[in-house]
């Protein structure tokens, strides 16, 4: 297939692209940057320059394409800005113009969410698609609320003659070079001189290897039924506590809880990531697509050592 995807030189997608080329497919990679589109190409890419607020690109280059897998998403503004409601706003636009092309087409379009949180258990596939009352009017909820209506909305183009799915991640996508919440919690241990974990460390994160996720992708691309729920969970849940364990004893500082009322001073933004327990499932994702991940856990992967040879930005 000829395959556009957004995001394509990000974390994920610089994983998924080289899956998708040695699968036979030709991509499309959508380039904001110089540097991006240098990346692209020396990657095999055929770049479109443009950015998610370039929505008449955006149809374009979806109409062109034989399948649309939707990895971008502004997570500087999200996080590190503070604005997660102006980012998801951003999206819902993006996907609505890519996804729209496509209808009556009967072609894939993949897009990127997140995990739920269901409070007191694991959260499966079949959770997360009914909006709690109020949440879309919460200053907090708000953002991730967008994000998961935006979600729905892509589903729905399954009765429109479009095989639509989601694959879902989970809160951490490890891997060497990652920049993001692992590598954040690495960064605030060598700062503070201390691992911390929120609370009692008990929280739990679902993980999963950037290269298992990356084929998750391509397997939704080639064969999920349209309407799918898919979860790329590779980890269900990892301690809080346990991950600090790690981190403690690579950097050679002490473990010590972080209050649940000291966290924002502590952890900055990625406090209200940390306050959630939040495992989750992809049993139903590995028997409707035979995805099994075979890459190292997230606690495996930490032991390796590479997260701590050079400060994390």
């Amino acid at each position: 297939m000829r395959v556009f995807v957004t995001g394509a030189s990000g974390w994920i997608g610089s994983a998924v692209v080289p899956d998708l080329i040695d699968a036979g497919h030709r991509v499309l990679g959508l380039a904001r940057s110089d540097s991006s589109a240098d990346a692209l190409s020396a990657a095999g890419v055929e770049v479109i320059r443009g950015s998610l607020d370039d929505l008449d690109i955006l149809r374009g280059a979806s109409a062109a394409a034989d399948g649309v897998i939707h990895l971008a998403f502004n997570h500087e503004v999200a996080f590190e800005g503070g604005d997660f409601k102006g980012a998801a706003d951003a999206d819902r636009r993006a996907v609505e113009a890519m996804g729209e092309p496509l209808t009556g087409s009967g072609k894939p379009f993949v897009i990127a969410s997140g995990t739920p949180v269901v409070p007191g258990r694991v959260a499966t596939e079949r959770d997360g698609h009914v909006i709690p009352p109020g949440a879309a009017d919460d200053p907090v909820l708000a953002g991730p609320t967008t994000r998961m209506a935006t979600a729905e909305w892509a589903l729905s183009l399954a009765s429109r003659g479009v095989r639509a799915s989601v694959v879902r991640l989970p809160r951490t996508n490890h891997g060497e070079g990652d920049r993001g919440f692992v590598a954040t919690l690495v960064r605030t241990a060598r700062d503070k001189g201390v691992a911390g974990y929120y609370g009692d460390g008990t929280n739990r994160w679902p993980a999963v290897h950037r290269l298992d996720s990356a084929h998750m992708f391509r397997l939704a691309l080639e064969k999920a039924p349209a309407g799918s729920t898919l979860h790329a969970v590779a980890d269900e849940g990892v301690r809080l506590r346990d991950i600090a364990e790690v981190i403690g004893r690579h950097l050679q500082v002490p473990m010590a809880s972080v209050p649940p009322e000291d966290a924002g001073e502590h952890f900055g933004w990625l406090a209200m990531v940390l306050a959630a327990d939040q495992p989750a499932s992809g049993t139903l994702t590995g028997e409707l697509t035979g995805w099994q991940p075979t890459q190292a856990g997230l606690l495996d992967d930490l032991d390796k050592g590479y997260y701590f040879r050079t400060p994390t930005a």
